[in-house]
């Protein structure tokens, strides 16, 4: 059996941006050990679903690598994604 794990048996942990366990546990291991900093490098609870679907999950891998109760593991700040309008739909709106 090879030594390097094949890309189907990988952990997803953040299916949206296709993140893994395996670079999560990296990461955590470099000193990237909160929610907000894990989401910058590896753009994990950035996808469509915003990290309903992984940051449970990577909070309580963030308190088993660190040793820290999950309570003491801080939440990612929710920040819904923007969408561009056209100028004139702005512009429409307002009373003459």
């Amino acid at each position: 059996m090879p030594d390097s794990v094949g890309k189907k048996d990988q952990i997803y942990v953040c299916r949206c941006e296709e993140v893994t366990l395996e670079e999560i546990d990296e990461w955590i291991d470099k000193g990237y050990d909160t929610v907000e900093e894990l989401k910058r490098v590896l753009r994990v609870g950035m996808g469509p679903c915003q990290g309903r679907g992984c940051q449970d999950i990577l909070m309580r891998e963030i308190a088993k690598k660190t040793g820290k109760h999950i309570s003491e593991v801080e939440p990612a700040t929710v920040r819904p994604p923007a969408k561009p309008i056209k100028i004139g739909l702005l512009a429409e709106g307002g009373e003459e």
